[in-house]
């Protein structure tokens, strides 16, 4: 394409991209249907995402206070307890989930973070080992793009990776176990399904 057909071509694609746009977030904000609940639990996500934990928090408080029966407000709810360490509430939480879906994996697998956190490592190992028969592709961790929007050029520890560590580290004699390693644990972050 020669530099004098480029310049129309970008700036019809431009103009295409930005109406599509526009069209995109007219239909969402005027007229997608959402349940009651969703719209703070989306802004409760972002917030999350964004690392904005107590914020984060009170919206998913206010997707159930709207919803009581908000399945992924309730997990949005868990996670942000978990990443405040407010651990027993976390705990809580994670077990109505659990309770109400028994074959959620990611439940299981942030479950097992928060045991793990918590010292509680042979709950945190079955935990971690329930989510990977519930769902084997835990096992891979985060993918390159979830690293890439998180920031996160490293892959983190897997729930795999961190089972088989805990256990091997039980095998050990009580003095000789390293269960916790501060700067590596902190980069295991909770799953969002």
């Amino acid at each position: 394409m020669s530099d004098e057909g480029l310049y129309p071509f970008l700036k019809w694609t431009a103009i295409v991209l930005v109406a599509a746009f526009v069209g995109w977030s007219f239909y969402d904000t005027f007229v997608a249907q959402r349940a009651p609940g969703d719209t703070a639990y989306f802004e409760g996500n972002t917030l999350f995402k964004d690392g904005h934990y107590e914020r984060a928090l009170a919206k998913y408080e206010e997707a159930l206070a709207q919803a009581p029966d908000h399945f992924a407000a309730r997990r949005g709810k868990a996670r942000t307890l978990l990443q405040l360490e407010r651990h027993e509430e976390a705990l809580a939480v994670y077990d109505e989930v659990i309770e109400e879906e028994p074959d959620f994996a990611a439940a299981y697998a942030n479950r097992g973070i928060l045991y793990d956190r918590m010292g509680r490592y042979r709950q945190a190992i079955a935990d971690y080992e329930r989510a990977l028969r519930l769902e084997p592709e835990l096992a891979e961790g985060p993918n390159w793009l979830v690293r890439f929007l998180r920031l996160q050029p490293e892959k983190p520890p897997t729930i795999d990776e961190r089972a088989r560590y805990l256990r091997a580290e039980l095998q050990k004699p009580e003095d000789e176990r390293l269960l916790r390693v501060p700067e590596v644990d902190a980069e295991q972050r909770p799953y969002e399904q």
